[in-house]
């Protein structure tokens, strides 16, 4: 077995002038210093301390007490799956009617299911002022939710998505969703404009924006900002990072 290289001198500079400026790592970097270290033959070690430099320095670094709490915990009110007793926290801020969420979505999807024993996850609404069905859309699965629906409208409204995005009769199309659900429609209706739902995805927003989250999907990681991995297999390596960190 190949035993990791370390990072020259230069690099080690180059890593602490990065933090010292909150500077992310470009992707292109992070695979010259995976290749460096050896990682993919050997080093899982180095591995678990790599992500959480390059973890840090993509926006996590430097948190606030308030903002570290706020993303590496979960309140009763968030939507969230998974084991419940995990400290490896996964959250994600998304928006329904954003493409780059929707292309996001198999593979979130995926990933959550294969680690749904060791890890929690959570989606928080970011609904973006272009998207002009975006909050409806969130309201929806939060009406969908309090009907014991919340995740099947979540996967209705991402795999129907070309159907509503620009639909001048999203909220009929929603409707049509909950009823297909099961749901209620007198009392999807009333909900999807109730004040506390309204409260619940501007809540989600606020503590978002707070958080730093600019665009969607935005992913963090234990309280850490993600720069968001191109592949399935790149969550994959994150979060065993995560995992073997929790132990």
């Amino acid at each position: 077995m190949d035993e990791p290289k370390r990072l020259s001198k230069k690099e080690e500079y180059d890593l602490r002038r990065a933090a010292e400026r909150g500077k992310a790592v470009s992707g292109k970097d992070q695979k010259k210093m995976f290749k460096k270290l050896g990682l993919w033959a050997s080093g899982f070690v180095a591995l678990g301390v790599l992500v959480f430099i390059l973890v840090r320095l993509n926006g996590g670094g430097d948190a606030s007490g308030g903002t570290a709490s706020l993303l590496g915990t979960l309140s009763p009110r968030d939507r969230a799956e998974g084991n419940a007793s995990s400290t490896v926290v996964f959250i994600e801020y998304s928006d329904f009617q954003c493409p780059a969420c929707g292309s996001y979505y198999p593979i979130v999807k995926k990933v959550v299911k294969d680690y749904e024993s060791r890890i929690q996850f959570a989606y928080r609404h970011f609904p973006l002022s272009q998207h002009k069905n975006a909050d409806l859309a969130a309201r929806a699965s939060e009406a969908a939710g309090k009907q014991g629906r919340f995740w099947e409208m979540h996967n209705m409204l991402f795999e129907k998505q070309a159907d509503w995005s620009e639909s001048e009769s999203a909220k009929e199309l929603f409707t049509g969703y909950a009823v297909s659900l099961g749901l209620n429609k007198e009392t999807f209706l009333s909900d999807i404009d109730s004040a506390d739902i309204k409260n619940k995805v501007k809540d989600d927003y606020d503590g978002g924006f707070t958080a730093g989250v600019n665009a969607t999907p935005t992913f963090f990681l234990n309280g850490m900002k993600l720069q968001n991995p191109s592949d399935e297999a790149g969550f994959r390596t994150l979060i065993d990072a995560a995992i073997a960190g929790s132990k």
